[in-house]
Parts: C-alpha cells; sequence; structure tokens
C-alpha cells in the first residue's frame, strides 16, 4: 500500500502480485492491476522469482519494487530483473551483493574508514575458531555471514560452549539462508542500535537523513523506532553521519539503504551491517525530514538525481510503535479475522496498515499488521501524542502488542531515552517479578 500510493501520486501505474493468502488484501484491491503468483507458502509465490518476472512481463510492467521482504535484498533477483530488461527499484544487484555477505562489507567498511569490531572472515574449523578468539576475546558473538534477523547468531562467554555454539550457529545458518559460513566479532554488551538512512544517486550524489534510535527490540527484532537519537551528542553525530556518507561513496551506492551501527557507552560506534533496500521504520525520517522516501526511490531507479543535498536537518521529534498480531505476554502470532477496527488520527499522526474489518490475518507470514508513527515539536510531547493514539487504536479479534506498548511508553527508563537494546528484556523481567 505504501508503494501504491507513492506511484499513485506520481501518475505511475501499479501491479500487485499476491499468493492466495493475500486474495483479499487491500494491496491487490487498490492497485490498477494485481496477479495471483501461487499459493500461500512464501516459497511458492513471494519467493518465486519465476513466477514474479511472469507477472511483470505478462502486464507489461517496467519496474519492479521489492518492498521490505522477501526479495527485497536478493541480489540473484535483481539480477534477473536486470537481464531480463526490467527496472530494478534499488541498488545495482553486485552492490547488493557486496553489502550482503557480511564479512565483504566488513572489509568495504574498514577500506572506507567506517570503525568495525575486531573480528575474522570465514570461521570453517575448530582450529580457526580457537586461533580467532585468542585475538578477540571473550565475550564474543558468531553470526552468520549471509544472515539477520538473529538467525544463525550465538553470543559465547563461556569457552566450555565455544565449538558447540560455532556449530550450532553454522546449522542455523544453513537453515535459514542455505549457507553455512559464520565469522566472529567482539561483543559489546547492552549498546545502542543506531542505523543512518542514506541514499545516492545515478550521477554520483550521494546523501544521509540522519539517525534513527532502534534500540527498543526483543531477540533482534526491533519494536520502537525514533528519529533523531537521544543518544548522540553533536560532536559523535556528526562523525556517525560523516563515516556514513565516506562508506556510501566508497562502494558507489544508488537508491536508499540504511547502515546499521552499535553505539559503546563511551561514544564509540561500529558498523554492524548495510541494509540494501527501504526499511520498515523509513516513515520515521520521512516524518522528520519532509521527503517521500518511496518517490525518491523510485526517481533514483528512472535516473534522476537526487531532490536535495548531501543533508537534510531533521525537524521535530518523530516515533514509530510496530503493532504485531501477537499476544502482548507471550509474543505467540494471534492469527484470524478482525471483527473491529478504530485507527488513530489527528494531528501529526499517521498509520501505514493493510487491515480492515472483516480482514483475515494470514498465518503463514510476518506478524506486523500495522504501522503507529507520530510526530511533535520534541521527544517529550510526541510520547504524549502516543499515549492518546494508543488510547484510540482498537483491534478486536485477534490479540496485539497494543498492551505491551501502552504499558512500555510509561516505564521510566523508556521515557527517560536511556535505555539500550537490553532494555526489553529487563522490562519484561521488571513485569515479572
Amino acid at each position: 500500500m505504501r508503494i501504491i500510493r507513492a506511484l499513485r501520486e506520481m501518475g505511475i501505474r501499479s501491479v500487485a502480485v499476491y499468493s492466495e493468502a493475500d486474495r483479499d488484501a487491500l494491496h491487490v484491491r487498490f492497485a490498477d492491476e494485481a496477479v495471483c503468483i501461487g499459493p500461500a507458502p512464501a516459497a511458492q509465490s513471494y519467493l518465486h522469482m519465476p513466477a514474479i518476472i511472469s507477472a511483470a512481463e505478462v502486464t507489461g510492467a517496467e519496474g519492479i519494487h521489492p518492498g521490505y521482504g522477501f526479495l527485497a535484498e536478493n541480489a540473484e533477483f535483481a539480477e534477473v530483473c536486470s537481464k531480463c530488461k526490467i527496472t530494478w527499484i534499488g541498488p545495482p544487484y553486485g552492490v547488493m551483493r557486496l553489502m550482503g555477505d557480511k564479512i565483504r562489507a566488513r572489509a568495504a567498511m574498514n577500506e572506507s574508514g567506517v570503525p568495525i569490531l575486531p573480528g575474522s572472515g570465514v570461521i570453517e574449523s575448530p582450529k580457526k575458531l580457537h586461533e580467532v578468539v585468542e585475538r578477540v576475546g571473550y565475550p564474543l558473538i558468531i553470526k552468520a555471514a549471509a544472515g539477520g534477523g538473529g538467525r544463525g547468531m550465538k553470543i559465547v562467554d563461556d569457552p566450555k560452549r565455544l565449538v558447540q555454539d560455532w556449530q550450532s550457529a553454522r546449522s542455523e545458518a544453513q537453515a535459514g539462508f542455505g549457507n553455512p559460513d559464520v565469522y566472529v566479532e567482539r561483543y559489546v554488551r547492552n549498546p545502542r542500535h543506531i542505523e543512518v538512512q542514506v541514499v545516492g544517486d545515478k550521477h554520483g550524489g550521494f546523501a544521509h537523513l540522519g539517525e534513527r534510535e532502534c534500540s527498543i527490540q526483543r531477540r533482534h527484532q526491533k519494536l520502537v523506532e525514533e528519529a533523531p537519537s537521544e543518544a548522540l551528542d553533536e560532536a559523535v553525530r556528526e562523525r556517525l553521519l560523516t563515516a556514513a556518507l565516506s562508506a556510501i561513496e566508497t562502494i558507489g551506492y544508488e537508491s536508499l539503504g540504511t547502515l546499521e551501527f552499535l553505539l559503546d557507552s563511551d561514544g564509540s560506534f561500529y558498523f554492524m551491517e548495510m541494509n540494501t533496500r527501504l526499511q520498515v521504520e523509513h516513515t520515521v525520517t520521512e516524518m522528520v525530514t519532509g521527503i517521500d522516501l518511496v518517490r525518491e526511490q523510485v526517481l533514483i531507479a528512472a535516473g534522476e538525481k537526487l531532490s536535495f543535498g548531501r543533508t537534510r536537518l531533521p525537524r521535530g521529534h518523530a516515533i514509530e510503535l510496530r503493532i504485531n498480531a501477537e499476544d502482548p505476554d507471550t509474543f505467540a502470532p494471534s492469527p484470524g479475522r478482525i471483527t473491529a477496527l478504530n485507527l488513530p488520527g489527528g494531528f501529526g499522526v499517521r498509520v501505514d496498515t493493510h487491515i480492515y474489518e472483516g480482514y483475515v490475518v494470514p498465518p503463514y507470514y510476518d506478524s506486523l499488521i500495522a504501522k503507529l508513527i507520530v510526530r511533535d515539536t520534541d521527544r517529550e510531547r510526541a510520547l504524549w501524542r502516543l499515549r492518546r493514539c494508543l488510547q484510540e487504536f482498537v483491534v478486536e479479534g485477534i490479540k496485539t502488542n497494543i498492551g505491551f506498548h501502552r504499558r512500555l511508553i510509561e516505564d521510566p527508563e523508556f521515557q527517560s531515552g536511556k535505555f539500550d537494546t537490553g532494555f526489553v528484556a529487563r522490562f519484561l523481567e521488571r513485569r515479572s517479578m
């Protein structure tokens, strides 16, 4: 829906693809055309490249926007589009392949002068593992080279578990990404998770649109995002944003992208990974900059120059809450029919969603059903606006995490802005006592 809206405002016709499970989804209803590409399982529909390419060819579509899930960061699919003379609305597949390989990405960032944590290349044997650990030290984290979302990731601070956790990470990486390669980095305990929105065009134009605060997460899955971050003073912010610009200039980046960093308590920051796509949380950047990022992404793919300069200073403060179809206490998924719905609105409020009263949330895909975004002049006022919106937000027939968010924003640690990636675990522990 987000992409369809941007295209319609640009006078561009849209074609939606959908699985049989999403036959009644809003994007199917509001696109100019819609093509069913297979049954509910993603491997037979949204991940099935031939079906998507066929839909584009049958309808005469000139470009494909991959959104922010499924094939959005799949370099092979981007290459297939190129070979089929279909415009890929994203970065070149060579850059996607580089930054999708976390080991090569670390090397590229190191070359551009971006700080990286002490770490290793691919570790294929216990002997190599022990050699790396002698240099990196404990605690350390084992990561999947081709992964993300917490899969293939193990934190190790007990030498007795080192080999076992390495083997387990390799197995998870193979199962989740079809690639068993893992590497090691020094582990930073309870850092902040800060990311920078970057953009480049086909004419050598590069820019950043400030940072986002993404430390509120559970099991490496983000729940709340803000812009700007309360954790950065101006000196650290300047160094971080300068490093992000240097990174995309070094690799010749085109389109939207996000560089993710770990911020230590002493103000040191380290490159973590790059997302070569539109982010779920792009909305908070749009709210504080006034730039339609999807439109910018489409214009860049069409060969246009950036519509703004190297920087765009934020105005005010924006916060996004991810509303998921899940139990607010156990976080178990909660698919089913929505029997009643009331969405909040008003000044400075945005809700991006595909749900409506009577819609059936399927059990096959991610549990995200809406994004609630507010903006105000500062963080305190934005939180007051969030309180009001959460009181108005009603979803019946399924369980959602709206109740979790209501409790979260009343927590003193969250309100102070002085939290880190370990916050949610502490918050849940306090509630269980």
